[in-house]
């Protein structure tokens, strides 16, 4: 095979498929395997203080792969980057970045096909946990304290037992703790213009909507509402949803965490879809939102619309562009974690970086990405770009403010920005843009102080046992399901029977003991009762 063949290939091969996690209770994020390594790093940074000798004599080429797309700039960084990590190791890195177009079969190839790749992106959400119990990754235990012992150090223990399968670690977690909880971006001048009260609870925000509908002649949700309603119910009634899946099946409370359902059984289900119906028959959303392509961040951008969903992050980014492009707006969020006041943060292993199978060089691979994780010239050449071309500093170096100064009013300015999750480290990173919400900062407070370990995110399931019950019962959920939500059904009574007996007929009790089995047996390993 060619050199030109070998490379397209590479190009064509990155990042992986969605949430399918390992067979069994593969994850096995058990504390013994992260405990014995808290032992190594010890005696590795102690004893006669002298650091093991680590060989750079052979210059070493590494082949690392991220999500996306890269820069106009990334070659001119990558050639600053290389200019360092040759003096400092002895090596230069070859990034790769793969487009957004059919990553899961990319990423698949990559970790398959046995080509020579040095690192990569890693993340629960592209089947960590499922890559490394086949075998996709190479145990890092032994080479942390050696080559990373910075990073071995600094990461949190939680961190490193959630970058744990069957006792041994197989990436190296980005340690900046992320909250992503979902909630509602609304229009606050309309809610005091209106005179609504505040939104706290669902009451406040059915009056709020009721408000919009009626004095503004807006449809609230005015396009695909299902997001809204769906997180709105889960959130309320505090289900948590195991492993991230999105089906019927969850655990009725964090403090209940065994307790799990099936949810179109409880009487709290049937009291919703109820409200629910009067909802729709205000209003609240139009009778085509189950099929509708309308964002309705769009509508509500517009002022065709009264609310949308998002995650916190997400309710940044859409309220500083909305506000910008709006002058004289004032939007708000209400986060849904304030029914019940507690925030989790996702996984650590959500954004990791990881060493292939494949590759020859884990060695230096991991002594780049120390270099990366831990000396600010690095790491903020591959998050911010150039200083001055890409980006300028605040005063106080703590802020990167993209378009940098002098390039404010240039209409052909691209600001820098590739998919560096998986190095990203608290003590290097700087808060972006000079225009950002402001908001943000008390809301990560808020979230902080209420912090709960994600306790359901790492329980990984293949669903092989039940994979023709699940397909099912995903069928019912769309077609009886989603209409009696969003109170799009004549009768409510007779479409709630009819979609618990359709759920039964599908094998939903199945899907339900197979969640409750793997549940259990991962409770039971971090003594969760």
């Amino acid at each position: 095979m060619s050199k030109k063949t070998i490379g397209l290939l590479m190009t064509t091969a990155l990042l992986a498929t969605a949430l399918a996690g390992c067979s069994g209770n593969g994850n096995g994020n058990g504390s013994g395997g992260s405990e014995a390594n808290a032992n190594a790093g010890a005696a590795a940074n102690s004893g006669s203080g002298e650091a093991k000798a680590i060989d750079t004599s052979k210059k070493v080429e590494l082949v690392w792969y991220v999500l996306g797309d890269g820069h106009a700039d990334s070659p001119k960084i990558q050639d600053q980057i290389n200019a360092m990590l040759e003096k400092d190791i002895n090596a230069t890195i070859k990034l790769n970045f793969t487009t957004w177009n059919d990553w899961q079969t990319k990423y698949n190839l990559l970790l398959t096909s046995g080509e020579k790749v040095d690192m990569v992106f890693a993340s629960t959400w592209a089947d960590y946990y499922k890559f490394a119990d086949q075998g996709a990754f190479k145990e890092l235990n032994d080479l942390l304290p050696t080559y990373m012992p910075e990073t071995w150090k600094a990461v949190p223990k939680q961190d490193w037992d959630e970058a744990t399968v069957n006792g041994k670690i197989y990436a190296v977690p980005s340690t900046y703790p992320e909250y992503t909880p979902d909630g509602l971006v609304y229009r606050e001048d309309w809610r005091k213009e209106l005179n609504v009260p505040e939104i706290k609870d669902l009451d406040s925000i059915e009056a709020y909507l009721d408000a919009v509908k009626t004095q503004k002649k807006v449809t609230p949700i005015n396009g695909k509402a299902w997001n809204e309603v769906f997180t709105l119910f889960k959130a309320y009634h505090g289900y948590e949803q195991i492993g991230g899946d999105s089906g019927v099946i969850v655990a009725k409370s964090y403090d209940a965490p065994r307790d799990i359902v099936n949810y179109a059984e409880t009487p709290e289900f049937e009291q919703f879809v109820k409200r629910m119906k009067t909802w729709s028959q205000k209003g609240f959303w139009t009778s085509d939102t189950l099929s509708s392509q309308k964002e309705a961040g769009d509508a509500l951008k517009a002022g065709t619309g009264g609310a949308y969903w998002r995650n916190a992050p997400g309710a940044g980014g859409f309220i500083v562009d909305a506000e910008k492009t709006n002058k004289g707006t004032d939007y708000a969020y209400f986060p849904f974690t304030r029914f019940h006041g507690y925030a989790m943060p996702t996984l650590s292993v959500n954004n990791a970086m990881a060493v292939p199978k494949s590759s020859k060089n884990a060695e230096r691979s991991l002594m780049a990405l120390e270099k990366i994780r831990t000396d600010s010239r690095y790491f903020d050449l591959l998050t911010y770009g150039i200083q001055d071309t890409h980006y300028s500093l605040s005063d106080d170096g703590k802020l990167a403010i993209s378009p940098p100064k002098g390039k404010e009013n240039d209409k052909n300015f691209k600001g820098y920005g590739i998919t560096s999750w998986g190095w990203r480290v608290t003590s290097l990173a700087k808060e972006q843009q000079a225009g950002g919400w402001t908001e943000f900062p008390a809301l990560m407070e808020e979230f902080k102080a209420e912090s709960k370990p994600n306790i359901f995110a790492p329980i990984i399931m293949d669903y092989k046992p039940v994979k023709s019950q699940q397909a099912a019962v995903n069928q019912v959920i769309q077609q009886y399901g989603m209409p009696l939500m969003m109170g799009l059904v004549p009768d409510v009574d007779k479409a709630l029977e009819t979609y618990r007996k359709q759920l039964k007929a599908a094998g939903v009790d199945q899907v339900l003991a197979y969640v409750q089995e793997q549940a259990n047996a991962y409770f039971d390993e971090k003594g969760i009762q």
